[in-house]
């Protein structure tokens, strides 16, 4: 037995905004007196839009009443209304993330889009759809090989580090063919800020080929440092989008280099100068002259559309199915989660910790994620519960943990909650550092879930 959900994905990005519709298959893979074991089995484009360019009022400022009539638009189009989307995202990527209006553009089309898509932005998730979007993750799956993976598109870069099929890594830079613009003329109309010192292009001048040549390969020096292929210098701290846990150390043995990106398409097929209105098809030949070229390389199953179809098709996932759900009004939409280590779970003092997590929110409105217990008894898991139970003040309780025992974590919380109060445990999803969940009416016993990572971040520029 399967069941379809319809997930849409809209990538707002520097240069171009598409949209791209899916059908995420969803089966019971337990036998018939087993605990189901729900998957996304598999995933079907089925419809995409055209890839068109960003709307923008000005530089600073997106168009997004004219993003929401792209969306009518292909949705009328594609046959489908916003009742029947199911799950997807929407994200706003690159330098479009730092638009004033950002957040009031991702408020409005998640509205419309449907009731459970994800409205996400920042670097880690990007890395995440592209890599997936693109194949890249599939191909280091299937053949065991280390991939890292280059999204390469307007503003940024966005890079997935990739070993045995699992992303071990992101990291962003700010390495895009949207940096400078240029006009039919080849004039100068706009100079990224994060430029500065690395050129003394200006608007308004018509630069030579050398002065652009020089630009595209301090920025592919930047990324082939990344890759560890070049030792690092200021350029590549000057570049990076936000601080990393611990220097990206990528062994080189089997590594194979894999690009996606509206800028990929250009590193084996020549673009005249400026036929885009930018440095893109100059960058793309940059980084084919660059060491990330020299050894083995891959252009993605998808280039410019790799993350829309990331964001359409690998946005959700589904959690265990041994799971527990009272009084809660679903969808549960941008809420924050709190996560807590082994060690905070153990401390004695955890309800005090949840109070201080939650603070002044309500208790309903943050999703505390713990480890629980892999082969916790039933006293273990009734002492978590009263924990959460004094954390929450028994207001009620969202709870996500890794280990299967959500089930029992929610009847016992239940039993000691007041009876107005709703809860919520769900299991099997890992969630790292502070994030933000959506989480989707139930497909069978289990629940969709969207895990969305700095959403809105501010990106560093120097």
């Amino acid at each position: 037995m399967s069941e379809n959900l319809l997930s849409v994905g809209l990538d707002v990005g520097t240069t171009t905004t598409q949209l791209v519709l899916s059908r995420l298959t969803v089966k019971n893979l337990a036998g018939s007196f087993s605990v189901p074991e729900m998957e996304i089995t598999d995933r079907e484009v089925f419809y995409r839009s055209d890839v068109c360019f960003t709307p923008l009022l000005e530089e600073s400022l997106v168009d997004g009443q004219a993003i929401r009539r792209l969306v009518e638009k292909e949705y009328e189009k594609a046959g489908i209304s916003r009742q029947q989307v199911d799950t997807g995202a929407i994200i706003i990527t690159g330098e479009t993330s730092r638009k004033e209006n950002a957040a009031a553009v991702l408020e409005a089309l998640a509205g419309f889009a449907g009731d459970f898509v994800a409205a996400t932005a920042g670097p880690d998730l990007e890395s995440v759809l592209a890599a997936k979007g693109a194949g890249a993750v599939d191909y280091s799956l299937k053949t065991g090989r280390t991939v890292l993976h280059m999204d390469i598109g307007g503003g940024t870069s966005n890079l997935a580090f990739i070993c045995g099929g699992q992303i071990v890594r992101t990291g962003c830079f700010n390495v895009g063919g949207r940096l400078l613009k240029m006009d039919a003329s080849g004039r100068v109309r706009y100079v990224s800020p994060v430029l500065q010192d690395l050129t003394d292009i200006s608007v308004g001048e018509i630069p030579s080929e050398s002065k652009i040549r020089d630009l595209t390969e301090k920025l592919a020096a930047a990324l082939e440092m990344a890759a560890g292929l070049r030792s690092a210098t200021s350029l590549m701290e000057h570049l990076q989008t936000h601080e990393v846990s611990a220097p990206w150390e990528i062994p080189q043995e089997s590594l194979v280099v894999s690009f996606s990106g509206g800028v990929a398409d250009c590193i084996e097929t020549p673009r005249q100068a400026g036929a885009f209105g930018d440095i893109g098809g100059q960058l793309g030949q940059a980084i084919g002259r660059s060491l990330l070229c020299q050894g083995e390389y891959i252009l993605g199953q998808e280039t410019i559309g790799a993350t829309v179809i990331g964001a359409g098709c690998h946005s959700a996932c589904l959690s265990g199915s041994t799971v527990f759900c009272k009084d809660v009004k679903l969808p549960l939409k941008n809420v924050p989660v709190a996560v807590f280590t082994e060690k905070e779970q153990e401390d004695p003092m955890l309800e005090t910790l949840i109070a201080r997590r939650i603070g002044e929110k309500d208790a309903q409105r943050v999703i505390l994620a713990m480890p629980g217990y892999p082969d916790g008894d039933y006293a273990r898991v009734g002492a978590l519960a009263e924990k959460i139970l004094r954390g929450t003040a028994g207001k009620g309780a969202y709870v996500c943990l890794e280990a299967d025992m959500a089930k029992a974590l929610g009847q016992r919380l239940c039993l000691m909650m007041d009876r107005s109060a709703p809860c919520l445990c769900i299991d099997a999803v890992r969630l790292t550092g502070e994030s933000y969940m959506d989480i989707g009416n139930p497909v069978g016993p289990a629940f969709p879930v969207v895990i969305k990572t700095l959403v809105l971040e501010q990106r560093r520029i120097k």
